[in-house]
């Protein structure tokens, strides 16, 4: 298909998403054809969109970025929920290659030091891991919601992703937190006990912090940095992202 005709679909789609339900839109996403991916951070939005899929027995795959550097309670996450719902959660780790690269470069924890080495660091452990796990796939499934930062405020539910010639679909993109959270009461759906201390979004261990009373769900991730938009890389363009010195990076 080419790329115009995408562009299409993923309008189309969008229109036709905005009236349904999340399983529902899940179904929707699952009948597109090809490999369908839903990569999973194990964070709260994510855990409600696995339930879903497990429940349904959807023909999609679940993947997640095993960095190297998640809180011991997201790893422990990944078995319970593989448990819960019957289903095989693949990993995908950094290579060994890449991580001593940059440790060469920046030092292992360099990533405090400046933008370009945090996204560097997120390019090895995030970025690169994530292209193995899209390899072959024709839709790629996000926990994105509008609610979670400026930066998301416009999320549809359905976008041509032009960087990897795909469609992304984001079927949580209209629902706030009081939603998620009540789904996820009613269901009994396993979440990382991170969320109740303070943490309502959950990276790598050393790059998060529990937020403060009013700030944005958000503003413990890479906390050090003054840029409220900030991203690891994984949903913004390549060339958006500050340029790196490795060209191995």
């Amino acid at each position: 298909m080419t790329i115009m005709n995408l562009s299409q679909e993923a309008q189309s789609l969008n229109d036709k998403m905005a009236g349904l339900d999340l399983a529902e839109r899940l179904s929707l996403a699952a009948s597109l054809g090809g490999r369908v991916v839903f990569t999973t951070s194990l964070g709260i939005e994510d855990q409600v969109i696995t339930h879903v899929i497990g429940q349904n027995r959807f023909d999609i795959d679940v993947a997640t970025l095993e960095t190297g550097r998640l809180f011991p309670e997201t790893v422990a996450l990944i078995a319970e929920t593989e448990a819960r719902y019957g289903m095989t959660i693949n990993r995908y780790f950094p290579l060994k290659e890449d991580v001593d690269a940059y440790a060469a470069q920046y030092g292992l924890n360099g990533f405090y030091d400046s933008v370009e080495a945090r996204h560097a660091c997120c390019g090895v452990r995030k970025v690169k891991p994530l292209a193995r796990a899209l390899t072959g796939a024709s839709v790629w499934i996000t926990g994105l919601r509008r609610g979670q930062s400026g930066n998301r405020a416009d999320t549809p539910f359905v976008e041509y992703d032009a960087e990897r010639n795909l469609l992304k679909v984001n079927p949580l993109a209209d629902w706030d937190i009081e939603r998620i959270n009540c789904l996820v009461a009613d269901e009994a759906v396993p979440i990382n006990p991170l969320h109740s201390r303070g943490y309502p979004s959950i990276g790598c261990e050393p790059c998060t912090r529990a937020i403060k009373p009013g700030e944005s769900e958000r503003a413990g991730r890479w906390w050090w940095e003054n840029d409220e938009k900030r991203e690891c890389g994984l949903h913004v363009p390549e060339a958006a992202l500050p340029s790196l010195n490795s060209s191995e990076l």
